[in-house]
């Protein structure tokens, strides 16, 4: 597991303090506080309408009522009689994380649904049980849509002012990446993309082998940031564009459904940043930019055990869940580095994974190194990258230009791979150590956006 620096004294001290200090504890009470209240407040409102909610049909003996069931994800003791258990639910079994004892299942809708409840009406073995909850991707701006001419290098875009920023290029002097497999949850990537094809190995697409009976609740459709919202491109950013000879194509019927172009979108960041790594794509997230907790957990648990040394993942949730817990919990058992985005709402709410201890929960700053305007901030920040007017692939061999936390957190597990190439052991700290102080320039924010902005180059080659 690595090892995260410690923080000066006054960062150490506001996280220790009780009023501040919720990202273990309070993170535990809030999963057995909130779940309690969820279960509650669905226990009443089913019970009062699961008659209703019933569906009649009629067979060849008489009418057969089938009961509406719920999605559940639960972990079984290792020496319970799972069989046993689930006959006991009433539950169909509907898949599993291979090698865990951690299954979705179907249920019918009853009204108590905890653990200890379960135990106490004879079924014990179960450690812990939580709604399949929807995941969708995190709002992002597509600010411009650009095609290059033939003739033009397909990293082109490696050169961009925000990569200049972070001495990306200077870096890769010393560390290329080479060796390191990251591991990118997302949605589809072009394969046959010129800035990522060879830079892919082999992945796994949950969403196309997704079991039958799969499902989750409250999915809800993913938002876009609007270009005010993002920033307009300065002088630097639109003279780059210019001398890469990129013109800007009418975006008309290509951004219909953004969403589906958010994993080539992060590839390409990862092949900038750390171009002689490998990417695993792993499509946790279909094309409307939907997912859930159970598909993410179990995403997690491959890229570990398909030798993933680095793991990027730009989506989150607000509220802490156990499957993403336990899947954290096992790539840092693993040696696995982690790197989040913090989110685009704005605020110092957590946003998790980037909120537990030991993932690099990345913000987003612009090219003066200003917290972006939509980026979220807070104690759980671990360091900060651009992440406005990001340039980067785009489906079908053009280029998108993109804002959003997402884009940051690439950059930062790129930045990881290329330092776990040369120097394995203490990774985080040299990330930390390399980063660049920004609260001078960002006072609304004081000790609100981790060790700083990120310099590629100190990190990998610290003077």
């Amino acid at each position: 597991m690595q090892h995260v620096p410690e923080r000066s004294a006054r960062f150490r001290k506001r996280l220790i303090n009780p009023r501040n200090h919720s990202n273990e504890v309070g993170e535990i009470h809030m999963l057995a506080t909130a779940g309690r209240r969820a279960f509650l407040i669905l226990s009443l409102v089913l019970a009062l309408t699961v008659t209703a909610g019933a569906q009649l049909t009629t067979g060849g003996l008489g009418p057969v009522i089938r009961t509406p069931t719920l999605p559940v994800i639960a972990q079984i003791s290792p020496s319970a009689n799972f069989t046993a258990i689930a006959s006991a639910l009433g539950a169909a079994v509907i898949d599993n994380i291979p090698g865990t004892n951690i299954y979705l299942l179907n249920i019918p809708v009853v009204p108590f649904l905890t653990a200890p409840v379960l135990q106490t009406l004879g079924v014990p073995g179960i450690d812990w049980v939580e709604w399949n909850i929807g995941v969708t991707l995190p709002s992002f701006a597509v600010n411009g849509i650009v095609a290059v001419p033939p003739t033009t290098a397909a990293d082109w875009y490696k050169n961009q002012p925000a990569w200049r920023r972070i001495e990306a290029q200077e870096a890769q002097m010393y560390s290329r990446g080479s060796g390191i497999v990251i591991a990118d949850i997302n949605s589809w990537v072009d394969p046959n993309h010129p800035a990522i094809r060879r830079h892919l190995s082999s992945g796994y697409d949950f969403v196309t082998n997704r079991p039958t009976g799969s499902a989750a609740l409250n999915q809800s459709e993913a938002g876009f940031l609007d270009q005010s919202e993002a920033g307009f491109l300065d002088q630097s950013e639109a003279g780059f564009l210019d001398q890469s000879e990129a013109g800007f194509l009418d975006s008309t019927g290509l951004l219909k459904n953004p969403a589906y172009s958010h994993g080539t979108l992060c590839a390409g960041v990862l092949a900038a940043i750390a171009p002689d790594s490998w990417i695993m794509p792993l499509r946790a997230f279909d094309d409307r930019g939907r997912s859930d907790l159970f598909t993410i957990a179990k995403a997690i648990w491959y890229a570990v055990q398909n030798g993933a040394q680095v793991i990027n993942m730009s989506f989150g949730v607000r509220s802490p869940s156990n499957s993403l817990r336990s899947a954290i919990q096992y790539a840092q058992q693993n040696n696995v580095l982690l790197a989040a985005s913090a989110g685009n709402d704005n605020t110092s709410a957590p946003q998790y994974p980037a909120a537990y201890r030991g993932v690099m929960g990345t913000a987003a700053t612009d090219l003066l190194d200003t917290k972006a305007a939509f980026s979220n901030y807070g104690s759980y920040i671990f360091v900060d990258a651009p992440g406005v007017n990001i340039i980067s692939a785009y489906p079908g061999g053009l280029y998108g230009i993109v804002s959003g936390t997402s884009f940051s957190a690439p950059a930062v597990s790129g930045t990881a791979a290329l330092v776990e190439s040369v120097r394995p052991s203490g990774v985080s700290d040299s990330i930390a150590a390399g980063a660049l102080n920004i609260d001078t320039r960002n006072p609304g924010y004081s000790n609100q956006l981790g060790y700083g902005r990120i310099d590629v180059l100190r990190s990998v080659h610290p003077n």
